[in-house]
């Protein structure tokens, strides 16, 4: 039996942001596959376009739009041509993201303001550029955010300081843009298998292990996983949740303070 019934976003349309493959792309074809039009975004034109013709390949509307989300007033254009394309936007996620492992002294002024521009004034962006095209009443915005969110993570400085302050946006703006009828949540996946980012942060198979250890589940989940709450998320079902930031970790945020590779 599905978990959601079919065309459950039927007439509705998405925008994406950092969806050209992880976790983010999962996402997309999730919202594509319930029915929505969907546009993506990301930086490299070979692979949105790759990633677009992916989900048109299995049935979605989708079209694919190369824009850095440092940029603003592309990310503003960007928007333009999604609402030329699909129509106003009822569903906006923001997941571009940047990561590396490095003592804070190890890492150099550009880059921690490179993780600072993806992840937090990304997110800026897309929420800033966004805004005037959201259907008011009904939007569901999301942010994927990470663990680095709530606790300490020792060689991760920079992504400590970035997605904690995404989340602490996402919950402002639930506060600023609730009485026009506009939802924002934010999405903490946890070690999920088969992406960019658990290949950075568990580079061997022994760290791969370990991380799949290292929740209360004890196993890495999937994108599928995260992909089923972002739909829940934009959904009718959740039209009374805003200003959640949910952990999708198996458990891993109730531990406390982490470190890469699994260890605690």
């Amino acid at each position: 039996m599905a978990t959601f019934r079919d065309n459950l976003l039927a007439g509705k349309t998405a925008f994406v942001a950092g969806a050209s493959s992880g976790i983010n792309l999962q996402i997309a074809t999730r919202l594509a596959e319930a029915g929505a039009a969907v546009t993506i975004l990301s930086r490299s034109p070979d692979k949105i376009e790759a990633a677009a013709a992916g989900i048109r390949a299995k049935g979605g509307k989708c079209i694919g739009i190369a824009q850095d989300v440092r940029d603003h007033d592309g990310v503003g254009a960007a928007f333009a041509k999604s609402v030329e394309a699909h129509g106003e936007i009822d569903i906006l996620v923001s997941g571009a993201a940047g990561n590396f492992v490095a003592p804070f002294n190890g890492i150099s002024y550009n880059g921690f303001r490179a993780v600072i521009d993806i992840d937090l004034v990304g997110l800026y962006n897309v929420m800033r550029q966004g805004f005037p095209h959201l259907r008011k009443p009904g939007a569901s915005c999301i942010s994927i955010s990470a663990p680095q969110a709530i606790h300490p993570y020792p060689l991760q400085a920079h992504v400590n300081a970035a997605k904690a302050g995404s989340d602490m946006l996402i919950k402002t703006l639930a506060m600023e843009w609730g009485p026009m009828g506009v939802r924002l949540n934010s999405i903490i996946p946890g070690p999920i298998a088969d992406t960019e980012g658990m290949a950075r942060l568990a580079p061997t198979p022994e760290a791969m292990a370990k991380s799949a250890k290292g929740n209360p589940l004890q196993r890495l989940g999937t994108k599928d996983e995260v992909a089923d709450l972002a739909l829940f998320l934009s959904s009718d079902a959740a039209a009374y949740i805003t200003g959640a930031i949910i952990p999708c970790d198996g458990g891993l945020c109730l531990q406390g303070a982490g470190r890469v590779g699994g260890d605690r």
